[in-house]
């Protein structure tokens, strides 16, 4: 498998890989692909941060962190994190995680924040955000809105997250 920066050759194959991995997702709202589209227009867009992986040339995976704030710090939102179906649960997800949050460290970021499943994330090192003191600014069960340290001297960050607003989230 290779991880690699997305290229703009890719984006319409991301565009679809979004739109399987979502197709049968137990929370999705069918709009992925084109949050990532928005996303990668915005300022809060990070090329360095929008990886693919590929498996004998084909690209079944793709990974976005954008800007966001807590409080008046910056750190990442992860999404989405996508895998073509036929490719979940082969450690392709995990792969993506492991190089951006890589990266992200390189790069002076301290800390990822993701909305999404209890199960899988604290796998990744992901913890209640309230524990980093990062809070929604929505209503969101608190084993979903989770954090992950991506550097060990990183300060301390507290407040409500903000996320890019081609998110919708206020």
């Amino acid at each position: 498998m290779i991880i690699r920066k997305a290229e703009t050759k890719d984006y319409e194959i991301i565009y679809s890989l979004v739109q399987q991995a979502f197709g049968s997702a137990e929370h999705s709202d069918g709009n992925e692909q084109d949050l990532v589209n928005s996303l990668r227009k915005s300022d809060a867009f990070i090329p360095e941060l929008s990886l693919v992986a590929e498996m004998g040339g084909r690209i079944v995976g793709h990974i976005m962190f954008t800007k966001a704030m807590a409080g008046n710090k910056a750190v990442l939102a992860l999404a989405p994190l996508s895998v073509l179906p036929e490719y979940q649960k082969k450690g392709i997800g995990t792969a993506l995680i492991k190089e951006g949050h890589r990266i992200a460290g390189g790069l002076g970021y301290g800390y990822s924040v993701v909305l999404g499943s209890e199960k899988y994330y604290p796998q990744m090192g992901y913890l209640p955000a309230d524990k980093f003191g990062i809070k929604p600014s929505f209503e969101v069960p608190k084993e979903n809105f989770m954090a992950c340290r991506l550097k060990e001297d990183v300060t301390s960050v507290g407040g409500i997250m903000k996320y890019a607003k081609e998110f919708g989230i206020s």
